[in-house]
């Protein structure tokens, strides 16, 4: 079963101090991303005349900002990402798949790609309606980013055309999904389960049935562009704590196992794919379960 949500510190003068550590910053990072929405904007002012160079404003301005969510957990909180698992080659294109427990999974994400030096090129498949949200949602805009609503059918014609232009423009791409589609909750894990057991499929103790179709469409749209697909499963320690107690520093430690493999490792064919990560997502439940037990990831 998945893990239950973190609780509120129960001494009050910890929760104070870690308020009284976090207002300064959010003070910051939170003035600095309506302005990093306004420089965005600007910067379609050199769109006519190059759009790599448009890129390369917003993937700073992507890559500063995150980085600075990173620099506040790590040196604020003292939040400790451990990863463990494949090494990364150095500016690879690949396609990121993480099981979902959180809002907070989002940072954590960021943590890897941030001593991988990838902030500025993670490209997110998000709700479509996050658009319409000043800040991030606005700022995502203009990276590329992959807005989608719940049918495919309607989605996929939209993404191709992102998707061609990221191979045209050689774009440096970490493109990351939560193939499970939503975050996972008991009655949630309770009718994948139920699911499974109607297509014969594994029965998943920590993780949902995963959606393959625009996990095949991806790998098919950015042919010859992406070179790996990463496999990262986050297992946090006894509970699993929402976006605002990442924030404040609730949750101090956090596991990420790495799995790379090569896309010219997969099997070819929509099917033989979808079988492929099915698999993959089965030998993550295991690891999750293994984790719970011993606070070890293993193989």
């Amino acid at each position: 079963m998945p893990l239950p949500p973190l609780h509120p510190p129960r001494r009050r003068l910890t929760a104070l101090l870690s308020l009284l550590r976090t207002l300064p910053v959010a003070g910051i990072l939170g003035p600095t991303l309506l302005l990093g929405n306004l420089l965005q904007m600007l910067s379609v002012v050199v769109l006519p005349f190059s759009r790599r160079l448009f890129r390369a404003i917003n993937r700073n301005i992507a890559a500063a900002w995150w980085g600075g969510c990173v620099f506040a957990a790590r040196w604020l909180h003292g939040v400790k990402v451990v990863v463990t698992g494949d090494s990364l080659p150095v500016a690879e294109n690949a396609v990121v798949m993480a099981n979902h427990q959180s809002m907070s999974d989002i940072p954590v994400i960021l943590d890897v790609a941030c001593r991988n030096g990838r902030l500025g090129d993670l490209k997110w498949y998000v709700k479509d309606i996050l658009k319409f949200a000043p800040g991030v949602g606005w700022g995502m805009l203009f990276l590329d980013c992959l807005f989608i609503k719940r049918d495919w059918t309607e989605d996929k014609d939209k993404i191709a055309r992102v998707f061609r232009s990221i191979v045209k423009g050689r774009v440096p791409v970490w493109i990351v999904s939560f193939l499970e589609g939503t975050r996972i909750r008991p009655p949630k894990l309770l009718a994948s389960q139920e699911y499974a057991r109607t297509r014969l499929l594994p029965v998943l103790q920590h993780v949902l049935i995963p959606r393959t179709k625009g996990f095949v469409a991806t790998l098919e749209g950015l042919k010859g562009h992406v070179h790996a697909v990463y496999d990262f499963t986050i297992g946090y320690v006894e509970a699993v704590p929402s976006l605002a107690q990442w924030t404040f520093g609730y949750a101090r430690r956090v596991h990420v196992h790495i799995t790379r493999t090569p896309v010219g490792e997969l099997p070819s064919g929509a099917d033989e794919l979808s079988s492929w990560v099915m698999d993959q997502y089965a030998a993550k439940d295991l690891r999750l379960d293994r984790y719970y037990r011993t606070g070890e990831m293993g193989a």
